[in-house]
């Protein structure tokens, strides 16, 4: 460890609570860190300012731009068990994910591309995006395949289990954001189609939510942005 590294540690309890009390208001800290444990509400900062450059700084990656190199088995079994930890009404937990490693990963890709081609009318149909599927898994590592298992609590409804899933998704796609894995979340091709469910062998209850593209790409990460300020989106009452 550097000698700089060390400092946040070696810092005192008076310096931590003044460090804390200045910056307690931008971050809404509890009033109890602030001068009882000022070491806890330090590390807190650091933990919250670095999950917020996370989650800012998440971007999709398309695979036609990942760079073919490989994950490693274990880092995609760590960020399934983040994955694990997604909220759940019930302790339902109906994440379920399909890994495709490997070889099998452009034969996964090939196959979705067929039943596309297979199951879209004619007038429909469009060579460039079979061409897209086809290729889908010439250079990303793994796909994971994400769908929700509907359970028997009739307390929880669908668009619950759904909700789930789609956090489940959320968590691996920051775990793979801090790792610089490139991700990519796709809902297209015959994601949401009869036909995909039967490829997989989901019952009639069962949704497939999305498939995971996860690779490394030596594409810059872009800049992001968002459509509509804060404000818009916030109906404060109280």
């Amino acid at each position: 460890m550097k000698a700089a590294d060390s400092v946040p540690v070696q810092r005192s309890s008076q310096a931590a609570t003044a460090y804390t009390r200045r910056h307690s208001a931008r971050l809404s800290l509890p009033n109890w860190t602030v001068g009882t444990s000022s070491e806890v509400a330090y590390f807190r900062y650091m933990d919250f300012n670095n999950l917020k450059e996370i989650i800012e700084h998440r971007r999709s990656s398309k695979p036609a731009l990942m760079n073919g190199k490989k994950i490693d088995d274990h880092t995609i079994l760590q960020l399934l068990a983040l994955a694990d930890w997604a909220p759940t009404h019930g302790h339902t937990e109906p994440w379920r994910f399909i890994v495709y490693a490997n070889q099998a990963v452009q034969q996964f890709c090939h196959e979705h591309a067929g039943l596309y081609q297979a199951y879209t009318p004619s007038a429909r149909f469009e060579t460039a995006k079979f061409e897209k599927l086809w290729h889908n898994g010439d250079l990303c590592s793994h796909v994971i395949v994400t769908y929700m298992k509907r359970g028997h609590n009739p307390k929880v409804t669908a668009e619950e289990e759904i909700c789930a899933v789609a956090a489940s998704i959320e968590h691996i796609l920051l775990g793979a954001s801090a790792l610089q894995i490139a991700a990519l979340w796709s809902t297209g091709g015959l994601t949401h189609h009869a036909a995909m469910k039967t490829f997989f062998g989901l019952e009639d209850h069962d949704h497939l939510v999305g498939m995971l593209y996860l690779g490394y790409t030596d594409q810059p990460p872009k800049t992001g942005h968002r459509m509509m300020p804060l404000p818009e989106k916030i109906d404060w009452r109280g």
